[in-house]
């Protein structure tokens, strides 16, 4: 029995730092059989919103009926010198003939922030406890006055839900009556990545958080969890990159949030189930195919398949999330 193959999406960035474009990346295996998703829908919606790209020196060794559907579904190849790699911490700078950035530049540690970024900041640490601790609205709400900028970015992502009313939500009382506290605190702390403007890495970081957080919930439901354990899946997803965002060791951030043991295990050390969906995640942001699948082998009810239609459902909802076009996000 051949091995199934995986595939692996790398977001790029254009020259505006905004994620535009994925690299798709096939681990060494009959990939013939990648032919049934590829033809898709879920596979062609992507390439749709996404500008998709096989890297040239995987698309010399793929099968030609792979390639072809690939090409037929949007896809094009593309070399190694038409993207530009940037891992440092300084706002990268891509060469004229160049349109696409790849690398972990926007997961490095920023900068020391001025003293304007550094209010802003613990405003939104200020947040993150009152809603990760269950506040009453009106703390909550007073926040939000004390930086518009945070209250924009709270109502276009709440609007973008589609929750069911002939009206927008206007007011962050209004959004905890249509939505409920548990549905807020997952799109308050999503928000935050969102919303800071000064930060350069503010669009990668949120695509990235988007795709890890969507993905452990789906790898959580595939493993048959209750809807409450999805969620906490999603919220770790998330969690584990507030240290990245608040350029903050992540123990720090965590502390005042009051996180039961399972929860901080699973962020901090991939410990438990949920931290084994992280643990999947996390080597698939790597493209490291070899150390996957033993990984996947380990999930009950998760195959190769599986997962691969996981990360491209995951990355669909992320582009939704970004650009204000997201529907409902149930598991």
């Amino acid at each position: 029995m051949t091995t199934p193959p995986l595939l692996l999406l790398e977001l790029l960035a254009d020259r505006t730092l905004n994620p535009k474009a994925i690299a798709l990346h096939f681990s060494p295996c009959e990939d013939r059989q990648l032919i049934p998703l590829i033809n898709d829908e879920t596979f062609t919606t992507l390439t749709q919103v996404f500008s998709c790209h096989i890297p040239a020196d995987r698309s010399e060794v793929l099968a030609p009926e792979t390639l072809s559907a690939l090409q037929e579904a949007g896809c094009s190849t593309i070399t190694g010198e038409e993207i530009h790699k940037a891992n440092g911490i300084e706002r990268p700078s891509l060469p004229e003939n160049i349109n696409w950035l790849s690398g972990q530049w926007y997961m490095a540690t920023p900068a020391k922030p001025p003293v304007n970024q550094t209010a802003s900041r613990s405003l939104e640490l200020k947040l993150l406890q009152l809603v990760a601790n269950d506040a009453e609205t009106r703390e909550i709400e007073e926040v939000f006055r004390r930086d518009p900028v945070l209250a924009y970015h709270l109502l276009r992502l709440v609007n973008s839900l589609g929750s069911g009313t002939n009206r927008n939500v206007s007011s962050f009382s209004q959004a905890i009556l249509i939505l409920g506290r548990q549905q807020l605190k997952r799109w308050l702390n999503l928000m935050l990545f969102a919303a800071n403007r000064n930060d350069h890495r503010s669009a990668m970081l949120m695509a990235r958080v988007a795709v890890r957080a969507r993905s452990m919930e789906l790898l959580a439901a595939a493993n048959g969890f209750d809807t409450a354990t999805c969620e906490k899946a999603f919220m770790v997803g998330m969690f584990s990159l507030l240290g990245v965002l608040f350029g903050l060791p992540l123990e720090k951030v965590l502390a005042p949030l009051n996180l039961n043991d399972t929860l901080s295990a699973a962020v901090l050390k991939n410990s438990g189930e949920i931290g084994h969906l992280k643990q999947i995640v996390e080597t698939a942001e790597r493209l490291d195919h070899k150390a996957l699948y033993p990984l996947i082998e380990q999930v009950t009810g998760l195959s190769v398949d599986g997962f691969n239609r996981i990360t491209l459902e995951a990355h669909s909802w992320m582009h939704g999330i970004i650009n204000g076009k997201q529907e409902s996000a149930d598991a």
